[in-house]
């Protein structure tokens, strides 16, 4: 694809634990190629593991509980193309292993906890998400995915949950001020509970040179899709993209062929897109697949030198 920016491309991917950044991340990987992505967690600049946050009473979401200094330098690194020793944190067991060596491709897509904390981390990316699903159903993600995959009992997820809910506010949430994009997941009324019929809204703001998504509300049919311009919590102006999860897959197909047209290098990978889990083949979800590739679109424009005016 053609790249005019000099300096590796840096996708900020921020959300609360549980809000989907590994999946966004994986997708807009693929997206882009995965032979030119660098994908890291910036949770692995944890100052403290898992037992030890627990005697301190400290949460991962506590900037006390992070280098947030180390992790300024390593991304200010990465975009200036310089390889870093970059630390493990290995969530499966909640301790540190071996550091690992990491050189920045055309692209890198950090996610993580605490990524726009300071105003140093967030000068150095080129585009800003902040992932806000609705509350019920990102603590059913970390529910499932702490006792299946971390180790974790149903119990002690509850006790980090209700940590978290004092720190949020505090340290989490003052980071959607600085996104891009926030995308929201949430039930579609009436569905059946799957993850691949959820509801989505994208608040996007003029930071980006959004889209034009005219064409699609040409007078055809736009059943399960809906473009408005609205306030955002601080009461500035944003264009609100929603996109339904029963949207059916002719309309979807209407908006990914836009999209896709706008990267075409990429569209070899478009099968793959909006897969839950990409590696076992799950069923595709439209509003994810969308996602991925409003996100993927943003990141080649930054690669092209393409502003917001």
């Amino acid at each position: 694809m053609p790249k005019r920016v000099e300096h590796p491309i840096i996708l900020g991917i921020v959300g609360d634990s549980a809000s989907g950044k590994t999946t966004l991340s994986a997708g807009v990987a693929q997206i882009l190629g995965e032979e030119r992505c660098t994908v890291l967690c910036t949770d692995d600049y944890h100052r403290y593991d898992r037992r030890e946050r627990g005697e301190k009473g400290l949460s991962a979401i506590d900037p006390r509980a992070n280098y947030l200094d180390i992790m300024e330098q390593a991304l200010r690194h990465l975009r200036e193309g310089d390889p870093i020793l970059k630390p493990i944190y290995d969530h499966r067991n909640g301790t540190f292993g071996r550091p690992k060596y990491v050189k920045p491709k055309e692209f890198v897509i950090a996610e993580g906890l605490l990524g726009y904390t300071t105003r140093t981390m967030r000068d150095c990316y080129d585009v800003k998400i902040y992932l806000d699903p609705d509350e019920d159903l990102r603590v059913k993600w970390k529910m499932h995915r702490d006792t299946t995959k971390r180790g974790y009992m149903r119990d002690e997820v509850l006790a980090s949950l209700e940590k978290r809910r004092e720190d949020a506010p505090k340290y989490m949430h003052p980071q959607r001020t600085f996104a891009d994009i926030v995308i929201r997941f949430q039930t579609t009324q009436g569905a059946n509970g799957s993850d691949t019929q959820l509801d989505v809204r994208h608040i996007l703001r003029p930071t980006l040179p959004h889209p034009d998504f005219g064409p699609l509300f040409d007078g055809s049919s736009n059943a399960g899709l809906r473009l408005e311009l609205a306030r955002d919590r601080d009461g500035k102006p944003v264009d609100v993209l929603e996109i339904n999860g029963n949207i059916s897959d002719q309309h979807a197909e209407r908006i990914e062929d836009l999209l896709w047209n706008l990267i075409p290098e990429a569209g070899h990978l478009r099968d793959q897109v909006g897969r839950i889990d990409v590696a076992n083949g799950s069923p595709r979800s439209h509003p994810l697949a969308l996602t991925q590739l409003l996100v993927g679109y943003h990141a080649v424009k930054a690669a092209m030198g393409v502003r917001a005016y």
